[in-house]
């Protein structure tokens, strides 16, 4: 399970972003200050830090600044103020994203699992009952023999195995892996999936015991089989 930090100076945000990340199966740790945040990530390991801008005594620029001299940790900045200068200088002070209030829930979900999938990518390799889905070179193996996947393929798999057992709608997964706001039919999902689970066959993985659809809603790698 991914641990997000969630930093905001108003509890009923908190509260709100807890409520919808939690179903979703992220540990979420509730801070109402920078500078409370800062002490918890000295004892503490986190996935990502939600990281508000306007707070007393550290501001989210300041926040940031200070956490990216300890930690890699990736950082979204979240803020009601949407002006451009604005994002570049979250960006410039080491955040790895920006996202406005009031903020649409799918595309907070999906700029969230798109920087912890580029943070993974720093990290290596994700195994599964034999799988290893190398992130460096783009490369999927079962039992040491390659399968060719498509780039939205991989992609696919790597969002399924850090996030196993949870539900993907057909929109989440258009939003997760070819981007916010674009203009993708369902179909699309259906037949990436239906390659992918063919692929996994092929090569002797059990691809119907795990890559399972969801009747009405979508599809969810199965982590128990």
């Amino acid at each position: 399970m991914k641990t997000i930090l969630l930093v905001d100076d108003e509890p009923l945000m908190l509260d709100l972003l807890s409520l919808y990340l939690t179903p979703l199966g992220y540990n979420c740790v509730k801070l109402t200050s920078a500078l409370e945040a800062i002490t918890f990530l000295e004892e503490n390991e986190v996935d990502l830090v939600l990281l508000d801008v306007m707070m007393p005594e550290m501001d989210g620029w300041e926040a940031c600044q200070e956490i990216r001299k300890h930690w890699e940790v990736p950082i979204i900045m979240l803020t009601a103020r949407s002006e451009k200068p604005n994002i570049v200088k979250g960006l410039k002070t080491g955040a790895d994203d920006y996202i406005t209030k009031p903020f649409d829930e799918e595309e907070l979900t999906a700029r969230i699992e798109a920087v912890l999938r580029r943070n993974n990518s720093k990290i290596g390799k994700i195994r599964f009952q034999g799988l290893i889905l190398d992130l460096n070179s783009f490369v999927l193996q079962y039992n040491h023999k390659d399968i060719s996947l498509t780039p939205k393929e991989f992609a696919m798999m790597e969002l399924f195995l850090n996030h196993m057992n949870k539900v993907f709608s057909r929109e989440h997964l258009i939003n997760s892996i070819w981007g916010y706001g674009v203009s993708t039919e369902d179909r699309t999902i259906d037949s990436h999936v239906r390659n992918l689970r063919d692929k996994l066959r092929k090569a002797g993985f059990p691809a119907d015991t795990h890559l399972v659809t969801v009747w009405g809603i979508g599809y969810k790698w199965d982590g128990k089989g």
